[in-house]
């Protein structure tokens, strides 16, 4: 089945994949947006995984600090490249980890950095395993896999700090 041009142009649009891969997915599905972005949410976690041993050695350091000047937030996001580093995609990811950490208070990276008897849900309390406060339907890592399948490079958070006046 022939998939209109606009079609795919909105599908990259939303996803920020490939036109050859939004093309396929959208064929493969038979012009169902849904499962064509859950196709190519998919095909993002396979480069993800790919790239998961790549050497991070670039990044930023990205601060928030809320209205009220009572909370604040420095995330450490590493990446490989410096001319990723500089991308709005990246700086956009760093900002709402920034923002997810402020609203959610993870304490850990991920279910591996938990130590044996920690106490807490692991979904609650790892910032990867944390439902996105933007949109409760992805997780935190969908949301680094997505970026990382647009950037093409392992993309790593490193460390992060949590400040809030009276704790």
């Amino acid at each position: 089945m022939p998939v209109p041009a606009e079609d795919v142009k909105k599908l990259r649009d939303l996803t920020g994949a490939g036109m050859l891969d939004c093309k396929k997915a959208l064929e493969e599905t038979a012009g169902d947006f849904e499962k064509a972005k859950d196709i190519l949410r998919r095909k993002g976690f396979e480069a993800a995984a790919k790239r998961a041993e790549r050497s991070t050695a670039e990044g930023v350091i990205h601060s928030y600090i809320h209205h009220n000047g009572r909370l604040g937030v420095l995330v450490e996001i590493n990446c490989e490249s410096d001319f990723v580093a500089r991308t709005e995609d990246f700086r956009k990811l760093a900002q709402q980890i920034a923002l997810q950490i402020a609203g959610r208070n993870p304490i850990y990276i991920s279910q591996d950095d938990m130590t044996d008897g920690a106490e807490g849900d692991p979904k609650e309390v790892c910032l990867l395993l944390q439902a996105f406060v933007q949109d409760e339907s992805r997780t935190v890592q969908d949301l680094l896999s997505e970026t990382i399948s647009k950037t093409g490079e392992n993309i790593r958070v490193r460390r992060f700090a949590r400040f809030e006046l009276g704790r």
